[in-house]
């Protein structure tokens, strides 16, 4: 009755070695580290410089607890401070063999003390937010009137273009705002302008408006494709921040959406308030230019000559020199998009990049005049610039749309669009809430929070005890339990801990604890009915689980809410209470009634249960009065 088969108790022993695993790490404090990341956008970090830094250490005698790759940037431990400042010194130099332009990012950071063991298991403690570790923060508005701006004078570009390849007459094309106006004297003429202008910018509702020789051929943004409009713009604007970001070393920066305009950006780490807002507001632009293949360029290349006149020396990705051309072809003003793809021919990995009407018209004539060349798209980032990408011209490209290929990589696509699509932020930003979070607050904070969890389970253990007796020991415990699996999963999901989150650890303590005591109830409740002790707990938990549950799915809708319509620190603290709640289910009932199936279920002749005073009613009428 009271037993459980053996699989069930090996179920909850690997949950619980699972839960102390993954607990572990956030215990070890944390340690000296260098962190290396991409200095620049057209720079990658990958394996090869995790050997490189590896090898670097080794030649100057420096012996690192560890050097891993880990998601974008390259991380190395030391034992000491002392140790941890040399080590940022040899692999600058090694990495960035020219101070004044550095392709890597060597920062001072702090990592988990844990062992390798624990990391090569991808045990790794949970990042603590902005509120636990200090840092900048910073709430931006996007200014999207601009983006629309922005696209209704490309597009007013592309109008013109348009009507004068196709010989319709007009008189004029002018730009109020984010609306179009063409002007027509003829009524056929505008006809034909609106076929044209309808078919190639679908963006735009037109309408004809005016009579006589006052026609007017007015073009508005849709809704929709305003909408998407301004998505682009907040998407590109928040991939554009975290390429920037990563020049500050932070480990896990936040970078996210609020509301429809906004994005906020939290640097974990971080006190140089000027040198964040300095990254972040840098701009970056993008120029096509043709590669000189003269035999001057040649040797220039070589090292053995000097640039030619007109000329410039740029490196590639691979670090190899190339000498382009001054005169710029196109800027980064004239694409309006670039997407990863395949060759349907090939089946290879390609970018297909979208020019407006201006960058299609030019890129056509330059395309047509010099097949057989190279081409460079250059990335500029601080006044410096990097080839991205340097192709062949095989034959004219019409229509704006343009396809680069040559032994890429999927993710060699994807990295390459990105740089394309996002160099410069789509619309302005202006900082509208700044604040900064010292890191003694940070460690006060996480001392509070720390001790409100501690001091809540002693005060609730506490009761259990004094209350149920043993039953409220195997409460506690269930108690403890559900605290270590929380945290471990909160861990295993390489969760951010932030003020938010510990007070819902705090409150799911409390919560959790209800279905011990609904249990508890109802065991003693069938005590009171007179049921022998084997089948009062039976039957208390089967009864008591129809209640946790109802309580638990409502409290977890009011969670799920909070999570798909909260922001900031109201979803974090969703994220640990629905969390909590799972947790709290499995270890209320199933470990809570393990543990007492394991001490009580193998007592065939059981007489009474460790549950604290069982008030019984009949007892009770049958006691004589106390007579004074």
């Amino acid at each position: 009755m009271n037993r459980y088969p053996w699989w069930k108790y090996a179920i909850l022993a690997i949950a619980l070695v699972v839960g102390l695993l993954y607990t572990l790490p956030n215990f070890y404090g944390e340690a000296p580290a260098v962190q290396v990341s991409s200095g620049k956008a057209t720079v990658r970090v990958d394996e090869a410089v995790a050997e490189r830094v590896q090898q670097a250490l080794q030649q100057a005698g420096l012996q690192p607890d560890f050097v891993q790759f880990e998601g974008s940037s390259v991380r190395a431990r030391f034992a000491d401070t002392d140790t941890q400042i040399r080590a940022k010194d040899v692999i600058s130099q090694a990495l960035n063999p020219d101070p004044a332009d550095p392709r890597y990012i060597v920062a001072l950071n702090l990592v988990s003390r844990s062992p390798a063991w624990l990391a090569g298991i991808r045990a790794l403690p949970m990042y603590l937010g902005l509120d636990l570790r200090g840092g900048v923060h910073f709430l931006m508005q996007v200014d999207m009137k601009s983006a629309l701006t922005k696209r209704a004078e490309a597009l007013t570009g592309d109008a013109r273009t348009l009507l004068r390849e196709k010989n319709v007459r007009h008189g004029g094309v002018t730009r109020d705002g984010n609306t179009i106006e063409v002007r027509f004297r003829e009524a056929a003429v505008a006809q034909q302008g609106l076929q044209v202008l309808g078919d190639a910018i679908a963006d735009m509702q037109w309408e004809l408006q005016g009579e006589g020789s006052e026609l007017r051929l007015v073009g508005e943004f849709r809704p929709q494709a305003a909408r998407q409009i301004q998505d682009q713009a907040l998407r590109q604007n928040i991939t554009t921040l975290a390429n920037r970001v990563n020049e500050l070393g932070v480990a896990e920066p936040v970078i996210q959406q609020q509301g429809l305009d906004r994005v906020v950006v939290q640097l974990p780490g971080v006190q140089d308030t000027a040198k964040a807002k300095d990254i972040i507001g840098r701009t970056a632009t993008l120029e096509i230019r043709l590669v000189n293949e003269s035999a001057e360029a040649r040797e220039a290349e070589r090292g053995s000559a000097p640039v030619p006149f007109g000329s410039e020396r740029f490196l590639e990705r691979d670090g190899r020199p190339i000498i382009v051309l001054r005169q710029v072809v196109l800027t980064g003003e004239n694409l309006t998009d670039a997407q990863p793809g395949f060759d349907p021919q090939t089946q290879e990995p390609v970018v297909n990049l979208t020019l407006d009407a201006k960058g299609a018209r030019v890129f056509r004539d330059v395309t047509r005049e010099n097949v057989g060349r190279r081409m460079a798209i250059i990335l500029f980032e601080k006044g410096k610039g990097e080839v991205v990408t340097a192709p062949v011209i095989r034959s004219e490209i019409g229509g704006g749309r343009v396809q680069i290929s040559g032994r890429m990589t999927t993710q060699e696509a994807n990295d390459q669009a990105l740089l394309l699509r996002a160099g410069s932020l789509a619309a302005p930003m202006e900082i509208i809430e700044e604040r900064t979070i010292g890191p003694s607050l940070g460690a006060d904070n996480i001392a509070k929070g720390f001790d409100s969890v501690i001091y809540g389970f002693i005060a609730i253990a506490v009761f259990m005890c004094a209350y149920y007796l043993l039953f409220g020991v195997f409460s506690t415990v269930a108690l403890a339990f559900n605290l270590l699996l929380l945290v471990a999963v909160l861990s295993m999901l390489q969760a951010t801990l932030t003020l938010p989150g510990m007070a819902a650890i705090a409150l799911t303590l409390g919560m959790a604890i209800d279905a011990n005591v609904l249990i508890n109830e109802r065991v003693r409740e069938e005590l009171r009915a007179g049921l022998p002790p084997q089948q009062a707990i039976n039957i208390g938990y089967e009864r008591a689980w129809g209640t946790i549950l109802d309580s638990n799915v409502t409290t977890l809708i009011a969670g799920l809410a909070l999570l798909a319509f909260g922001s900031g620190p109201v979803r974090g603290f969703a994220v640990v209470h629905c969390l909590g709640i799972l947790t709290s289910m499995f270890s209320a009932v199933v470990f809570s009634r393990g543990l007492v199936n394991l001490w009580y279920g193998r007592q065939k002749r059981l007489k009474s249960v460790s549950i604290g005073q069982v008030w019984r009613p009949d007892a009770a009428a049958a006691k004589p009065p106390v007579k004074g």
